[in-house]
């Protein structure tokens, strides 16, 4: 069959619209179908074209809506009858975010793709919340790791031993839920009780919220606090600078 579409896999980024990109905005409003995320903010879900075909294909932890398998062979149906056909992810589609997967099975299928980025929430939460990344005082390196790693994998696992030792900042995504496993590695690799660490979830959205501790403290005030999903972390001594910074923090267009 001819294809006659192409798919773009379009970041949709953590969620304040104001963060979207102009590109990504522009295929929205002239898409033919967009397969999007479970984590994509309602007001980016707000700008796509009203005649076009809208399937939620969001994944959450215990809710899976649909399999990825499914997702990639939906995209290639879709490519067969529209002509812009936008895979919208949470976040930059390169980042933990499978993207890569679909562009190599899109390729593979014969069906013309093209990537979109999107600012990703590892590096716009901890902003948001006034951490930076890195810091001449504090940190010259960052580690980005996922905390929730899927089966069939390349290898076992995070090396959290060399990470420990390998980077001054590390952010972790999809942590929550493996937390307690991941402080106990990295305090196994040597990495001081006292090292401070920064949760920050719904990144960017008017419900942020945080909660900071050390690798000692933050299992117990997760616990307490019912903290949950979705949500970066950030370990390292920026996020000392938390407190300093959290109100130059950037304001989101709706609450200006």
């Amino acid at each position: 069959m001819t294809q006659i579409g192409k798919v773009y896999l379009v970041g949709a980024g953590p969620g304040d619209p104001g963060l979207f990109t102009l590109k990504g905005k522009a295929l929205l409003e002239c898409a033919d179908v967009v397969v999007y995320d479970a984590l994509v903010s309602s007001p980016i879900l707000a700008m796509i074209n009203p005649a076009a075909e809208q399937i939620n294909a969001g994944k959450r932890k215990g809710m899976h809506s649909m399999p990825q398998e499914e997702i990639t062979q939906l995209l290639i149906e879709k490519a067969q009858t529209a002509t812009i056909v936008v895979r919208l992810k949470g976040g930059d589609p390169f980042i933990f975010g499978r993207g890569g997967e679909e562009m190599v099975d899109l390729v593979q299928a014969g069906v013309p793709v093209e990537v979109v980025p999107g600012i990703t929430s590892g590096i716009a939460a901890p902003a948001y919340a006034g951490i930076p990344l890195t810091h001449r005082s504090h940190s010259s390196s960052v580690t980005f790791v996922t905390g929730h790693e899927g089966a069939g994998k390349y290898r076992p696992a995070v090396n959290w031993q060399a990470l420990a030792h390998g980077s001054e900042t590390i952010v972790v995504y999809m942590g929550i839920h493996n937390l307690a496993y991941i402080v106990e590695q990295l305090q196994t690799a040597g990495l001081p009780t006292e090292t401070p660490v920064a949760l920050v979830r719904w990144g960017t959205r008017p419900e942020q919220t945080e909660l900071t501790g050390t690798l000692a403290t933050i299992v117990q005030q997760v616990e307490t606090t019912k903290f949950g999903a979705p949500a970066i972390a950030v370990i390292g001594s920026v996020v000392n600078l938390h407190g300093l910074l959290a109100n130059c923090r950037p304001v989101p267009p709706n609450q200006i």
